[in-house]
């Protein structure tokens, strides 16, 4: 799944890329050689990749919350692994422990899952020299990618696509439980992540959950949010429309360090250009895949808030 980032980033690499993607005269030898073999889709270059990254930041709210790995070599089916890293004062002359944690490795599966986003272009687009068809489409790509990142971010099942936060085996724990949402159920929410997770700690909800937070005061009736920082408790809230309403069941509300939830990218963009099957109606397809997996490597760093019955 890797390509040759030695040629991806030169300016060749970049024109034929481009000049293949309007239906221009172009080199298909630069372009295979990238791959080491014939192919159909072609590598977005270097350039436009980096683009593209930024624009799924702009879009994504997983890009900013979890960590980004880019393992582009090896099966399709490789191992994540974890432990728990230690620091302590030895006496002069004295055995290092290593070997104490010999057995804590934590090994995760780690799939290869196909992410596919098509988008089409009229050709008088695509023909026009004075349109930016490298920005459009990258901009383009980097939205639809954003999005199916982020509802598997948070309600990924693992079949053929990642495994999300709100996973019941292998998500977020639970770490506080209500009938129905209030404020104390939030402080005790909080006070279930570990110290060591809770200082890098985020909220996370949908946009009615922080409307009805919004609402709460206190007994001498100050707003409980801070609306000039969007905190609660001091740490920041981040809105994700993918996130459940309080409902019986549900986690409305995620509270932890997101930096353990993995998004392991296994392979660089690619993308085909598809003028056939669109050509009697004047359209040019455009279709670029990834092959992504995630997981979040501590259940315990991230814990949600249950509404029971």
């Amino acid at each position: 799944m890797s390509a040759n980032f030695n040629i991806i980033g030169t300016s060749d690499y970049r024109k034929n890329f481009w000049n293949a993607m309007r239906q221009e005269p172009y080199n298909c030898m630069v372009l295979n050689h990238a791959e080491g073999k014939p192919v159909s889709a072609y590598t977005l270059p270097a350039e436009d990749a980096s683009s593209m990254d930024d624009f799924i930041k702009q879009e994504s709210i997983s890009r900013n919350l979890c960590t980004t790995v880019k393992f582009y070599g090896g099966a399709s089916r490789i191992f994540a692994h974890d432990c728990a890293d230690f620091a302590n004062w030895v006496p002069e002359g004295s055995v290092i422990p290593l070997y104490d944690g010999l057995n804590d490795f934590t090994r995760y599966p780690v799939d290869s899952h196909k992410l596919a986003v098509f988008v089409k272009l009229t050709e008088e687009f695509v023909h026009d020299a004075a349109f930016d068809m490298e920005e459009h489409l990258t901009r383009r790509f980097a939205k639809n990618f954003a999005k199916a990142e982020d509802d598997a971010f948070l309600n990924g099942d693992g079949a053929n696509k990642p495994t999300g936060l709100l996973h019941a085996e292998k998500g977020a724990e639970v770490g506080a439980t209500a009938k129905k949402l209030s404020f104390d159920d939030l402080i005790k929410l909080y006070a279930s992540v570990k110290p060591e997770y809770r200082s890098k700690g985020t909220w996370l909800m949908n946009d009615d959950t922080a409307l009805f937070l919004r609402t709460m005061k206190d007994d001498s009736g100050a707003y409980l949010w801070n609306s000039d920082k969007d905190t609660i408790l001091g740490k920041p809230v981040v809105i994700g429309e993918g996130m459940p309403n309080a409902e019986s069941g549900k986690f409305p509300v995620l509270f932890g360090d997101f930096s353990y939830y993995w998004m392991i990218h296994r392979s660089p963009v690619r993308v085909r250009s598809l003028k056939e099957k669109f050509a009697l109606h004047g359209q040019v397809g455009y279709l670029a895949m990834e092959f992504v997996d995630g997981r979040l490597m501590r259940r315990e760093a991230v814990k949600a808030l249950k509404i029971t019955a």
